[in-house]
């Protein structure tokens, strides 16, 4: 990391764990955050010393008041800036010649408001440059730490959370009010919940990695608006999962972009910076939720129960209906209803009435007491073939649904297997709920939400036990040189795009496939140029004026005779001339047709937050009317480059499915690899597509059939 990372994450402890805490800006005005503040701390009994900066006042709250930060003769571990945006960088400069480190800085009135304000955020991080200081703000919430050994509350918050290990961040200081209050209904807790709002100097990135060492944090959950550095959160997560085996969750707002501007190739268009969100994300291992309750859902999953060895479960119900709702939900999330050895069925089978349904669901009858729930959990998670237990219960008269609660309860003790549980209905069933949520046994009121918590977590556990892969190596020097003297001679012409022939001699330099081809600019150069090609023949318009050939005219295929290369050569260009007439043209590209295959699209977009982003999709015409594309951040490992091509729809098409021929699906690999490593190494490179990408049968390899290249 970084030194100021570094600088960072050593001034975070004083931040989370102050021995004393300096409220600069408090007041005696109830209702406004400087005075909530202050009483936060002081209700939230923080263990530790509390000093309230106050111009004019003696004393806040029975508390000795100072006027300035310097007059205070003890230690400050911690600051909390309350003053207006205004004075508030002198406030910060008070701590530095006071020697405090680490700040919050609460006060609003910063780059959120415009151009004055982002004058005054810079000033900030001028001061903290100079004396060291480490801040989290401004317009912020600010920061809660559970731990009882500590108990701070610096926040605006209205009520001190309940301890857990459930670690939360967030951009939004609003949303945070809104999921402590969803928590304490839930019976949620924390162990750090943190409100970073412009993250003018620590990001969400320092605070992931010091949850990811903080023992009392379990699972991290992020909500962020913005992803300003999307290589460095992908690398955070990929390290927390790695180093300490912690799942991290997020909701990314502004998933749509009205008004988005027009794209120049297939790529630009279809790499929407959403879906190149997902994919970052995806790829990186971080489990994006779509609303606070999803998150949730499946955070008290990791949070309360062993991550799962596999996606077999049991699921025992004492009503058929919803035995089998949860059947269903399970099934199209990806589990298997585990198979009962001989021995469970045989251990059911005595525990349980006749009338009883001892398959997988199990459905233990309507008038079942504890006993019978107790005997079929038993038997469940006793068996090898069962990984995960599914609770399901419907209040009938003679179900004493307290009992049956604590029997789940004393299960997950005894057991190192997840039961997650779903007591259906509201009222009747309340009093168990609870027992469950204090014991800390995941509960669903839906089994959609159970079977996809189950399943996320079944997931991660998979990723755990991946050992990571390397990207794939270095394109030699002399290829690196030879690319970037084409891009410099286009750049240099002022041009913003290659014209086919310089893009071709660009992809051979990093060993992409592409037919041999030469530019023509006369009927007889044409018909000279097909000899040496070698039939059949294609031609293309090169013009730097023309993006998509195609809808222009510009390109004739199967050409076998030179004859035909000189009709095609006029029809090109007359066509051209009449659709674009003010249309730079440069000539026409003459290369080798290549032969039929299966059409696919490789990309690359230069994303703003994640870099190089490479896409690959079905191709041809209607790639974006199928949008059948999966997208990757490079550089890439050969098993991502894999998982890109089997995670589109078309991959049965391209595997071989019903009856036809497999097509070269390695050869897809090994050109997205060194689309990867060119992306890598060219910065200047704004977006390119070959489309389509020709891929022959299994062994006959693949060929760029048309290429496009925009530059910076």
């Amino acid at each position: 990391m970084p030194n100021r990372s570094a600088l960072h994450q050593e001034n975070l402890e004083k931040i989370f764990n102050p021995s004393s805490v300096a409220v600069i800006g408090a007041n005696t005005k109830k209702g406004t955050v400087p005075f909530d503040i202050l009483y936060s701390i002081l209700s939230g009994e923080f263990n530790g010393l509390i000093l309230p900066v106050s111009p004019g006042k003696k004393h806040i709250a029975g508390i000795k008041a100072f006027k300035y930060v310097t007059d205070i003769d003890d230690p400050i571990d911690l600051g909390v800036i309350v003053f207006p945006s205004t004075v508030a960088n002198l406030a910060l400069e008070q701590c530095g010649q006071k020697g405090v480190k680490s700040v919050i800085i609460i006060s609003a009135g910063f780059r959120e408001v415009g151009e004055k304000g982002a004058e005054r955020e810079k000033q900030l991080l001028e001061i903290a440059g100079k004396y060291g200081i480490s801040f989290i703000g401004p317009n912020c919430l600010g920061l809660i730490n559970t731990d009882p050994a500590v108990r701070l509350n610096a926040s605006f918050a209205r009520q001190m959370p309940a301890a857990g290990n459930i670690g939360f961040l967030s951009q939004s200081g609003a949303l945070c009010t809104a999921v402590l209050d969803y928590a304490h209904a839930k019976g949620i807790g924390f162990s750090k919940f943190v409100s970073f709002g412009n993250k003018a100097d620590i990001s969400e990135i320092d605070l992931l990695y010091y949850l990811m060492r903080d023992e009392k944090t379990r699972v991290i959950l992020l909500y962020l608006e913005e992803v300003t550095d999307g290589r460095a959160l992908m690398q955070a997560a990929r390290d927390i999962r790695e180093q300490s085996g912690k799942p991290v969750l997020a909701i990314k707002s502004g998933r749509t972009q009205e008004g988005a501007s027009a794209a120049a190739s297939h790529t630009g268009s279809l790499a929407g910076s959403d879906d190149i969100c997902e994919a970052a994300f995806e790829q990186a291992g971080i489990i994006r939720c779509e609303h606070i309750e999803e998150m949730f859902n499946i955070a008290t999953a990791f949070a309360y129960a062993p991550i799962p060895e596999s996606n077999r479960v049991a699921i025992i119900t004492n009503a058929g209906g919803p035995g089998v709702l949860t059947t269903d939900a399970a099934v199209r999330q990806g589990l298997q209803l585990a198979r009962f050895s001989e021995e469970t069925t045989k251990a059911l089978k005595k525990a349980l009435p006749n009338t009883a349904n001892i398959q997988n669901p199990v459905d233990v009858i309507g008038d079942a007491t504890a006993d019978r729930y107790e005997a079929a959990m038993e038997a469940a998670f006793r068996d090898e073939n069962v990984d995960g237990v599914f609770v399901i219960l419907t209040p009938q008269s003679m179900t004493d649904i307290d009992a049956i609660a604590l029997q789940v309860v004393e299960a997950a003790k005894k057991f190192n297997k997840p039961v997650y549980t779903s007591f259906m209905g509201e009222t009747d069933v309340a009093s168990g709920i609870r027992i469950l949520q204090q014991n800390n046994i995941p509960h669903y009121i839906l089994p959609e939400s159970m079977a996809k918590a189950f399943s996320t977590t079944c997931h991660f556990g998979q990723l755990l036990r991946r050992k990571a892969g390397k990207t794939d190596g270095a394109t030699p020097a002399s290829g690196r040189l030879k690319a970037t003297a084409i891009l410099q001679h286009a750049a240099e012409e002022g041009f913003n795009y290659l014209q086919e022939y310089e893009a071709v001699e660009l992809l051979k330099e990093y060993g992409l496939p592409a037919p041999e081809g030469a530019l023509a600019t006369s009927e007889e150069e044409a018909a000279r140029l097909v000899q040496t090609a070698g039939f059949p023949v294609v031609m293309k318009i090169q013009s730097r004026d023309v993006m998509h050939k195609v809808d222009v005219g510009g390109v004739v295929l199967n050409i076998q005779t030179e004859a035909e290369a000189r009709a095609a050569y006029q029809a090109i260009m007359s066509s051209v001339s009449a659709k674009l007439p003010e249309a730079r043209i440069q000539g026409v590209y003459v290369a080798r047709q290549i032969p039929e295959g299966e059409e696919v699209i490789l990309g690359l977009k230069r994303d703003p937050a994640f870099g190089p982003v490479i896409l690959f999709g079905l191709g041809g015409i209607f790639v974006e009317i199928y949008k059948d594309v999966s997208l990757r951040v490079a550089p890439l490992t050969r098993e991502e480059a894999m998982d890109m091509v089997r995670k589109i729809k078309a991959y049965p098409l391209l595997a071989g499915a019903r009856g036809r021929r497999p097509r070269d699906v390695g050869s897809i690999v090994d050109a997205i690899l060194r689309l990867s490593q060119l992306a890598m190494a060219h910065p200047e490179i704004r977006e390119l597509d070959i489309n389509p990408l020709i891929v022959r049968d299994e062994g006959e390899g693949c060929f760029a059939a048309d290429v496009k290249i925009l530059i910076k």
